[in-house]
């Protein structure tokens, strides 16, 4: 049994999305830490709120495990003469490791006789091991942006301003900034600002609750969604569910109060998704419906305090709402005088990017695109997609989305519908938007699905074809997102098209504005796509990277057909004797360095396991390509598995590098056919095999 490790960084307000990314962080690097240090440890638990950062780790071991290292020096051949006497390089060896020549020994290796010792090594207290490296773990604790203070060298998310760092009951000595590591955290900064002596971490967890914070994010959650239910039934509604909503603002509360707030009917007249805007985005309020789900002129705000008066405080949220709404039914009024017809020659006026052009211009490259993937995939909607086209746009030069920028689409589908536009066309102008976030909801509408995929793609093969490529994590033009998008959208809907004929339509139309030589736009978008289509199949879906990377090498020009490939290669993996399959066909790929374009001449096939081969090979040949020409997978490595038996065959007796040239190139090409057939499916070079 070990002891319990608690580490808890106390600070300024961290902003709501940096939290759980850096808890992950603090997880990964200290868990990373132990297992690299010989340390057993217990699972990790990571949770916080806006003040605090805790990692709490059971039974840590209080020392490292003792270890025995090898050290392997210079080959006996090099260390002895012919008489059996050290050489330099053995004096050498044995100097440097601080041994003797008597201590040194010899051992037989793949490649010879080899000198090496044995180096035991002590395990060295935890204590020591995590006094020395919580300073750099703190350090390395990843935020977006990062701040300095107090004219000091450190950085962290926001001031710091406690350390607790226990290991059982010992405090752990370390220093970051001008902050030494206690045993003392701070309760609520409002409600409670007094200093909490930390022993573990369910008594300190409790003693944090009796003291106005909710430590644990989980339970946090659930009581707001309590609280908050609770509030708008005591008005006569229920919340409008936004998991989203929910999640932030668990991050930006130690101890949830909710308080109800009103505005005037009036306000009612305004789209829904313009007043759950204003409400969501700019306030971070919750809406309330009545049972049918229609929106009430009520609102949920969750303090962080317990207010004296919370009629007070509903008053001046009120207020901050009010005035809000009273800016967007101004705008919304004036905004319905001008058709979205004329605001698209306003969009000649707006610059998208310097390098890129004007909106105007993109809209132009996008229409294009959409035109080309709606004459192959719904000719029939043709009509109506290029109409939506031409409009999806023009809100941005709306007062309204002037004002409330995360409203575009939004408003644009709402003035669409005002003006008569078919339902159709307003739904897309939306949905060209979709998906906006990571894991968001993909276009429903066969208009906005093209629509959104021509639009990122004008975006990607823009940013790409000037050189704006996305570097590390910086992506400001959410590059990662929009190609996942496209790939989403594509894979949901399944749509049958060529990346690369995509990708080919979409840089001749940005020809004036190119700095980088198409051909490598071209390669650096396709790359991307399959960077961003395995990060997605590894991720998202499950799949093991090995058999993903194997797949994609055949190619990613059809995203649907490349996941059936790896669907179908997944299942393959799930047959016991697929170890000795994927072996066999590695084999055959690995022998081949350059392929062999000679045809196989089966009167030089000179054994019988050759023969038996050949005979099998094009037996199966035909049943493959058959399968795969309806891209059914399954079938064609069901087919190709009966080849097994054939290719152990021919490597147990026959030599594949005859002295022969004839005999050896006719074996090469013979193993070549059977290497291409594999590679209709996968490049089983990249499968791990034990």
């Amino acid at each position: 049994m070990g002891e319990p490790l608690y580490i808890e960084i106390g600070c300024e307000e961290i902003p709501a999305g940096y939290i759980a990314p850096a808890l992950e962080s603090m997880s990964r690097q200290m868990t990373r830490f132990l297992d690299e240090n010989r340390v057993g440890r217990g699972e990790p638990h990571v949770t916080g709120t806006p003040r605090r950062l805790i990692l709490s780790i059971p039974d840590v071991s209080t020392q490292q495990e003792a270890c025995t290292t090898e050290i392997i020096g210079p080959p006996k051949q090099a260390a002895f003469d012919a008489g059996g006497k050290p050489t330099r390089a053995a004096e050498g060896f044995a100097r440097g490791q601080g041994v003797t020549i008597e201590d040194i020994r010899i051992k037989e290796t793949p490649r010879g006789e080899y000198l090496f010792i044995l180096r035991e090594e002590s395990g060295s207290a935890t204590r020591a091991l995590l006094e020395k490296m919580l300073p750099d773990f703190i350090a390395h604790i990843p935020f977006p942006k990062s701040m300095r203070w107090a004219g000091l060298s450190v950085t962290f998310a926001r001031p710091v301003r406690w350390i607790v760092a226990l290991l059982g009951r010992e405090t752990l000595d370390l220093e970051y900034g001008d902050i030494r590591s206690g045993d003392k955290a701070m309760g609520h900064r409002f409600m409670s600002p007094e200093w909490l002596t930390v022993t573990d971490y369910d008594s300190h967890t409790r003693n944090l609750a009796k003291h106005y914070v909710i430590a644990e994010i989980a339970e946090r959650k659930k009581l707001i969604a309590e609280k908050i239910r609770e509030a708008a039934v005591g008005v006569g509604g229920g919340i409008l569910e936004d998991e989203e909503l929910l999640d932030e603002v668990t991050q930006i509360v130690e101890y949830p109060e909710p308080i109800v707030g009103e505005f005037e009917e009036k306000y009612l007249e305004l789209p829904p998704e313009l007043l759950i805007t204003v409400i969501k985005k700019h306030q971070r309020y919750f809406a309330v419906t009545d049972t049918d789900g229609k929106l009430l002129r009520y609102f949920v705000t969750v303090a962080n305090t317990i207010p004296r008066d919370p009629r007070l405080v509903a008053a001046g949220n009120g207020r901050v709402v009010r005035a809000r709404l009273e800016d967007a039914r101004f705008y919304y009024r004036e905004d319905q005088k001008v058709r979205l017809d004329d605001r698209v020659e306003q969009l000649k006026g707006v610059v998208f990017h310097s390098k890129m052009g004007t909106s105007w211009e993109k809209k132009e490259r996008f229409t294009a695109l959409a035109r080309w993937l709606g004459e192959r995939i719904a000719p029939d909607r043709l009509e109506t997609l290029l109409r939506a086209a031409h409009l999806c746009k023009a809100d941005l030069v709306t007062g309204m989305v002037g004002e409330f920028p995360e409203l575009q689409g939004v408003m644009g589908r709402a003035y669409a519908r005002l003006q008569g536009e078919p339902e159709a066309v307003a739904a897309a102008i939306f949905e060209h938007y979709l998906p906006n976030r990571a894991g968001g909801s993909i276009p429903e509408g066969m208009e906005g699905a093209l629509l959104s995929v021509a639009d990122k793609m004008d975006t990607i093969a823009a940013c790409f074809g000037v050189g704006l490529n996305p570097s590390g994590t910086a992506d400001p033009f959410a590059l990662r997102r929009q190609t996942l998008g496209i790939l989403r959208i594509i894979l949901e809907k399944s749509f049958r098209l060529s990346l690369c004929e995509l990708i080919d339509k979409a840089l001749p139309l940005l020809a004036d504005k190119l700095t980088v030589p198409p051909e490598t736009a071209r390669k650096d978008v396709l790359e991307f796509f399959r960077g961003r289509l395995l990060h997605y199949l590894v991720s998202q879906e499950g799949y093991a990277a090995d058999l993903v990377e194997a797949t994609l090498a055949v190619g990613i020009d059809d995203p649907v057909d490349a996941v059936a490939r790896t669907k179908a290669l997944v299942a393959f993996k799930a047959r016991p004797d697929f170890e000795s399959l994927a072996a066999a066909f590695k084999r055959v790929a690995n022998i081949i360095k350059e392929p062999e374009t000679l045809p196989v001449e089966p009167e030089l096939l000179q054994t019988a396991p050759e023969q038996a081969l050949f005979g099998a090979l094009s037996d199966t040949e035909g049943i493959v390509n058959e399968a795969l020409a309806r891209s059914d997978y399954d079938a064609a490595l069901e087919a190709m598995s009966r080849l097994r038996g054939f290719v152990d065959a021919f490597f147990d007796s026959v030599l594949v590098m005859d002295k022969d040239e004839r005999v050896r190139r006719n074996r090469l090409a013979l193993l070549t056919r059977i290497r291409d057939l594999f590679s209709g499916v996968a490049d089983f070079r990249k499968i791990q095999t034990a």
